[in-house]
């Protein structure tokens, strides 16, 4: 069975520090059959001059200013054309030289069945140090997935017959599109998982980690399964969306240390592991 061609997607916003680290480990692949799109929000910091570095071997770039991460996804939407799409940040990377033949042999035993396809990333430190691994098989993920994101989608493989059938991005959500993309196709089909398979590596932290944040991506959860059929609970009567308040309000008032202190108080005191 011939092995599918992958369209990798990035979107980045003065992410120069980290952008040449990702392409290389995808320049790197030992799989060649793949396609490059980077979209640039219009970097200040020499994410436009790495991109013309590296233009001979892209797809197709862009660098102007954009209304967010899924209107930058959605027109790349308009140059891949791969089989399979997969979404990475400027700060992810694969996590070696054979992270997509690999996945690319699943993929290839999966076609026809399965529109959304995943494995696990590790997640980092600065230093390099594994943090966590995530990722774990449909049946487990499936019950969490139906009230927030819970499957890794810099790991997420997605058929191109995915946005033929519901659609592109929902481009007024800020942090939480891509859950709400695929509770479209999720709620009525399932996923594939790849077991023990780590593509992507990626580092702690990111926009929607932020504390900062918490109440923006709670909200945007709320409101997806909401859209869905999924809750018709009142938002101020969500016990997610009061701890991601009381979180933002911590993180104001004494800072972020402060707030996960707290927070793993919460995490001890109701028997789960520490962030």
């Amino acid at each position: 069975m011939a092995a599918p061609k992958i369209s990798i997607v990035i979107s980045v916003l003065n992410g120069a520090a980290t952008l040449s680290h990702c392409l290389e480990s995808i320049f790197e692949q030992s799989y060649t059959g793949c396609e490059v799109v980077v979209m640039d929000g219009g970097s200040k910091d020499g994410t436009r001059q790495i991109l013309e570095r590296n233009a001979g071997r892209l797809r197709h770039w862009e660098s102007e200013k954009d209304r967010g991460i899924y209107h930058a996804w959605n027109k790349a939407l308009d140059h891949v054309t791969g089989e399979w799409i997969c979404f990475l940040g400027a700060d992810d990377r694969f996590h070696d030289q054979d992270s997509l033949m690999l996945m690319t042999r699943q993929l290839a035993t999966v076609e026809g069945r399965y529109r959304v396809v995943y494995a696990s990333v590790d997640v980092v430190d600065r230093e390099g140090e594994v943090l966590a691994t995530v990722g774990r098989p449909w049946c487990e993920a499936r019950p969490d997935f139906l009230e927030r994101m819970a499957i890794p989608h810099q790991a997420t493989f997605h058929h191109r017959t995915l946005f033929a059938r519901h659609g592109r991005f929902d481009e007024s959500y800020r942090i939480c599109g891509d859950y709400e993309l695929l509770l479209r196709e999720l709620l009525t089909c399932d996923a594939h998982f790849v077991p023990g398979l780590v593509v992507v590596t990626m580092g702690a932290g990111g926009l929607s980690d932020d504390p900062a944040s918490a109440v923006t991506v709670t909200r945007e959860f709320v409101r997806a399964r909401r859209a869905h059929g999924l809750s018709r609970v009142p938002e101020w009567l969500s016990r997610r969306l009061w701890r991601a308040r009381c979180r933002a309000w911590l993180t104001r008032r004494w800072g972020s240390g402060a707030a996960d202190s707290v927070a793993n108080v919460y995490r001890f005191l109701v028997g789960k592991p520490r962030l």
